[in-house]
């Protein structure tokens, strides 16, 4: 079969402003950036339209080296929707310039069920992420500055919590000391990178309503505490309008379209395993507005990026899928039954009954959020009818629906069979309404121990004492009413990534939890996570390259 990226070559695309034009946005609205890629207004959406429209969340079983395919499921059930006569539009996040030189490759599906161009969607795109870097490391340099500038005055900060981003992976930048040399070249002291998908910017633009809104978040942002032990903010920094004016054409949500010409809104790119996983509310909304049925998806598994699309997406902006779909693969639930990488592709009917755990506390997390679940099987080529049947008739007896999906190879006519079942799940048993995991009462603490508990299958939560000082200085701010983004490994329910299946009775070890007063969450550090990625052995970066004017290697 070809690759994915010979395969988008392949397509002759829409113009953009027809792509615009057929879900109802008029050209004179739309700000294209060449013929195929456009973004629209934030002012673009109807609420009325939004509160009529079905939004369907996808997420998955807990992620695996070999891959799930969220993302080419989300994009294959759009196809399939229009295909049996819906207007389906869908609402992802932009891929980052990390996983996709580093070992994840791009985000933008895959086979026949791509969005595109997806060689500039996984590239720079419309400079969303070089904007939100730009916009956090020029309150980095203007910190500095202040602080440089101020010093005769007696002014320093106690505590600097502001750190820089890039947007590629770079291990050597975790952890770095600044202003070394001369006098001039500022104030030594040590700071560091994250990716900037962990940017609290990025987190800002994903969860901002409209551009006044982002300027009260950013203004908000607590940079650092004074030696009186008060935070120091943005606002008390006076860029907050320069901060905006970096961010006010990333916060438009960008318009693209699928290998079959239908509606795609692409905005925000956090991480699910080290941020909220999410895109942005504005794409959401926008797509919502534009279609009867909306599909988006939450990052990595569902104990993670669902968990935050509705503890936190959903908390802040009021928004309820009517319909969540959970994908897996033989291959990713053999190997959470414990089969080895390199024979999940064989036939093994216990290693698959095994890894039925996985699946099943998903299913079993969803519903208790109260949502309507169906099972999507990602199927290959090597997959075999008989093991395809187990999980078929073990999702029945479970209470979900199932579907298969060869969107992959076969673009919308293989993923009909999803497209049905999920409109007749929907006529027939929509979603109840969402139930939070916590309230916004509980402390700080409750709500970690909530989810651990509940979501991951944890029996305990121990927290460091350098959390447990965060904790009580959350309680004085009076910002234990924030929701709760807990950072941890995608590779199991537990810290430990190689803990498989449905590990239980363990501890979980938060060990920093960090303020993002503008973005109103506290994120919490589990384990040993870090969020800044280091490249593998073998980047993906070494098989991008343009041969004969065309780019080769990006999946």
């Amino acid at each position: 079969m070809k690759s994915d990226i010979e395969i988008a070559r392949g397509i002759t695309m829409r113009e953009i402003k027809d792509v615009a034009e057929e879900i109802g946005i008029p050209e004179n609205v739309i700000e294209q950036y060449g013929k195929h890629i456009a973004k629209i207004p934030e002012t673009s959406i109807d609420e009325d339209k939004v509160k009529k429209s079905r939004l369907i969340l996808v997420t998955a079983i807990t992620a695996t080296k070999s891959g799930i395919g969220k993302t080419t499921v989300s994009i294959g059930l759009a196809l399939g929707l229009n295909r049996i006569g819906k207007k389906a539009v869908l609402a992802l996040r932009e891929p980052s310039l990390g996983p996709c030189f580093g070992m994840k490759g791009g985000a933008a599906g895959g086979g026949y069920a791509q969005i595109m161009p997806m060689d500039k969607i996984n590239l720079h795109f419309t400079g969303d992420f070089h904007a939100v870097t730009s916009a956090h490391n020029l309150i980095s340099a203007v910190l500095d500055n202040y602080i440089y500038r101020h010093q005769k005055d007696g002014f320093a900060l106690k505590e600097i919590l502001w750190k820089r981003v890039l947007d590629v992976n770079d291990r050597s930048l975790r952890q770095i000391v600044t202003g070394l040399g001369p006098r001039t070249n500022g104030l030594p002291q040590e700071s560091g990178f994250d990716i900037t998908p962990a940017s609290e910017i990025m987190a800002i633009l994903c969860l901002s309503s409209d551009l006044e809104d982002m300027r009260r978040r950013i203004d908000n942002i607590i940079l650092g505490f004074t030696f009186e032990d008060m935070p120091f903010t943005v606002k008390d920094l006076g860029i907050t309008g320069s901060v905006l004016v970096l961010l006010q054409d990333a916060i438009r949500p960008n318009l693209v379209q699928t290998t079959e010409g239908t509606a795609a809104f692409v905005h925000g790119g956090p991480f699910a395993n080290i941020a909220h996983g999410c895109n942005s509310i504005i794409a959401t909304k926008a797509a919502m507005t534009y279609g009867d049925y909306a599909i988006t998806e939450a990052g990595f598994g569902a104990d993670l990026g669902a968990e935050k699309f509705f503890n936190i997406k959903c908390r802040k902006s009021g928004l309820e899928p009517a319909l969540t779909i959970l994908v897996a693969t033989l291959r990713g639930l053999k190997m959470h039954g414990s089969v080895p990488l390199e024979r999940i592709a064989e036939p093994d009917e216990d290693g698959l009954r095994k890894g039925f755990a996985n699946l099943d506390r998903h299913i079993r997390n969803l519903q208790n959020f109260g949502q309507t679940v169906i099972v999507c099987l990602n199927r290959f080529a090597s997959d075999s009818d008989e093991e395809l049947d187990i999980v078929r008739r073990h999702c029945k007896e479970y209470g979900a629906g199932f579907a298969l999906n060869n969107a992959f190879s076969e673009g919308g006519a293989g993923a009909e069979e999803l497209a049905e079942l999920v409109v007749r799940t929907l006529e027939e048993k929509p979603s109840e309404d969402l139930k939070l995991t916590y309230n916004d009462s509980f402390s700080i603490k409750e709500k970690i121990e909530s989810i651990a508990k509940e979501i991951y299958g944890a029996s305990s939560v121990s927290f460091s004492s350098q959390a447990k000082k965060k904790s009580a200085r959350i309680e004085a701010l009076g910002m234990s009413h924030f929701p709760v983004c807990i950072a941890k490994t995608q590779y199991s329910f537990s810290q430990d990534a190689k803990a498989y299946g449905a590990p239980e009775g363990f501890n979980l070890e938060i060990k920093d939890l960090i303020i993002n007063a503008g973005a109103e969450m506290i994120v919490a550090i589990a384990g040993d996570i870090i969020r800044m990625p280091g490249l593998p052995a073998e980047p993906a970066a070494l098989k991008i390259d343009i041969v004969n004017g065309n780019i080769e290697g990006l999946s």
